[in-house]
């Protein structure tokens, strides 16, 4: 076996003693209060009836990517399906939310351009900004005010701005104030970009989203729906102008050189999308967080949430991963998040919601805590 570098030898042994060290696990406790299966669409076996329900013949493989001879009728009927859903003239689907940011963010924004984004957007969207050409400033997290002041100080010297969110945050929670932030793009002729990853399957008539519950789809530039959350399966797509999908199809790297998504992947996601229109699941997802909420009306170190991650503040990365611990004894499921990926001093427990969470079992998390 070749020697393995020094440095990241290093590495490794620094993450052990900063409890930072990941690894991979197969076994997991009985009661779910981490996975993102809000709906209970993969674990419950909802969209594997559902899927069974369409009985096409499908390739197992797509063969290259959809530009070569990946592509087939099903994307299209599918991408159809979902601008309509969404209220949107055009959807063009990536393989993973991840690939859908990283192509968005890298391609659209050009050298002369300036990308205004929240200080907590998810590492993806970071990821697609650091590979453009454009300008970037974060402002203060959900803060309008500096927003606007990053506005009026830049925007005579940027030919386009773009303003990039989240509409739930995946790790406080918390909601972007997407009216205001709709208003402040149509009054200076900005370009809004929201990340609808945590949003779909729980906010807004049928699943779809914070944008339409707010009735403001037609003031983004582009929406984004991640579908390994709360529609149990895999896949991205990205909503928008026709115009913005033929750039995408011709310009997104992570589009253009990848092997399309295979057909049962596809076929999943119609599925998803199906069970979102009749499932009974986001009514009891609802109610469960009313419920959680109501148990909190006296804990402090927790962020305001009505979404369905919860965060509790617990300072330092050892403290976060000792209670983690104790929740699994109790045969409980609660992933720490340690510092760099928050902030020092803001380690936390994300605790995630589900419609198949009993009330005991909310009841045996609180007391736990």
């Amino acid at each position: 076996m070749a020697s393995f570098p020094y440095k990241l030898s290093n590495k490794l042994f620094q993450a052990k003693e900063k409890f930072l060290f990941r690894s991979l696990k197969t076994n997991y406790p009985n009661i779910d209060f981490s996975s993102n299966d809000y709906l209970g669409f993969s674990t419950q076996g909802y969209l594997h009836q559902e899927i069974l329900t369409l009985e096409p013949s499908i390739k197992m493989g797509s063969t290259g990517s959809r530009l070569i001879s990946g592509n087939s009728g099903l994307f299209n009927e599918i991408e159809n399906e979902i601008a309509q859903f969404h209220q949107s003239e055009s959807a063009l689907i990536f393989n993973s939310g991840y690939d859908a940011n990283l192509g968005l963010l890298s391609s659209v924004p050009q050298k002369g351009d300036l990308i205004l984004s929240d200080e907590l957007i998810h590492a993806s969207l970071i990821d697609g900004i650091r590979l453009s050409h454009a300008t970037h400033y974060k402002f203060s997290h959900n803060d309008v005010v500096s927003l606007l002041d990053l506005i009026k100080r830049h925007k005579e010297t940027f030919q386009e701005i773009y303003v990039v969110v989240e509409s739930v945050y995946s790790m406080d929670g918390d909601c972007a104030p997407l009216i205001e932030l709709a208003h402040i793009c149509k009054q200076y002729n900005l370009h809004l970009i929201v990340d609808e990853a945590h949003g779909i399957g729980v906010f807004g008539e049928q699943g779809k989203g914070l944008c339409q519950q707010l009735n403001i789809q037609d003031d983004c530039f582009a929406r984004i729906y991640t579908y390994g959350k709360a529609m149990g399966c895999h896949g991205a797509a990205i909503v928008g102008s026709e115009e913005l999908k033929q750039y995408l199809i011709n310009f997104s790297r992570s589009f253009i050189y990848t092997t399309a998504m295979p057909e049962h992947s596809l076929l999943a996601i119609k599925a998803a999308y199906q069970l979102l229109i009749k499932t009974p699941e986001i009514n009891k997802l609802k109610k469960n967080i009313t419920y959680f909420n109501s148990q909190l009306k006296n804990a402090h170190h927790f962020i305001k949430s009505e979404s369905t991650i919860h965060c509790m503040i617990l300072q330092g990365n050892q403290v976060v991963q000792l209670k983690e611990e104790q929740l699994l004894k109790k045969d409980i499921f609660i992933k720490s998040i340690k510092s760099p990926t928050v902030k020092e001093g803001q380690e936390r427990l994300r605790i995630c919601l589900h419609s198949f969470n009993t009330q005991q079992q909310i009841d045996l998390l609180y007391s736990n805590l």
